[in-house]
């Protein structure tokens, strides 16, 4: 009767035909570091050319060519050793980040900074960077679009005796009302309005009005005012 062959075996033959303890030598090492720091910091001119966000943060720019680098020697390393690498998926699987991102674009730069590291880590370098070529392209493009209109919020603050005037004025304009604050001595209006060619002359039409306090116009992105 023949021998009977169980699942287990199967697996340990295989973990051998896949070369599980194979080496890195030192230069793929070298070339890998390299080609992920050139990579890393294409990335950071990206993002430095088409940040369009409130305060720019240098670390937080850095942090790309540093996470491309140690994606690419997390990849390498767990290329050695297929044991080592079911570990390190474990392992990576607890780190959970608390920080907020409040850029939904920021995100697509660390999956791009990831995704670059794997490429090279395990010696994909035509994919690696020919996709960063590409998604650095479209960044670059999607930046230097001029939309037609933009979104701004326009802040009045104004007495009960400008109010009959503002409301005519405001009848001629798109706007859509966000708050209205009333105290005892003044009005607060904040509208979202949409302007082309930045034609703000309007700013200056209400804050001639009798009774208005003051007139603010504010570049607005949808989460935050810029």
């Amino acid at each position: 009767m023949g021998d009977v062959t169980s699942f287990q075996d199967l697996f340990k033959k295989s973990v051998l035909h896949l070369e599980a303890f194979r080496n890195v030598s030192f230069i793929d090492v070298v070339i890998g570091l390299i080609a992920s720091f050139a990579i890393g910091m294409f990335i950071y001119f990206i993002y430095r050319k088409t940040f369009r966000g409130v305060v720019y943060s240098y670390n937080y720019n850095v942090s790309f060519v540093l996470m491309t680098m140690i994606t690419a020697m997390i990849i390498m390393t767990i290329s050695t050793n297929i044991v080592l690498s079911l570990g390190m998926v474990g392992a990576l699987s607890i780190v959970r980040f608390r920080t907020a991102v409040k850029d939904p674009l920021d995100i697509v730069y660390m999956f791009w900074a990831i995704s670059a590291g794997i490429a090279c880590g395990a010696k994909l370098y035509p994919i690696a960077f020919t996709g960063s070529a590409a998604v650095g392209l479209a960044l670059v493009w999607m930046s230097g679009r001029k939309f037609r209109e933009q979104p701004y919020l326009f802040i009045i603050r104004h007495t009960e005796k400008a109010a009959d005037d503002i409301r005519t004025r405001l009848r001629r304009m798109t706007y859509h009302l966000k708050s209205k604050t009333v105290r005892n001595d003044f009005i607060e209006l904040t509208l979202e309005i949409r302007l082309r060619d930045d034609n703000t002359a309007f700013v200056n039409e209400f804050s001639a009005i009798d009774g208005v306090i003051d007139v603010a116009l504010i570049n607005y992105t949808g989460d935050y005012a810029q």
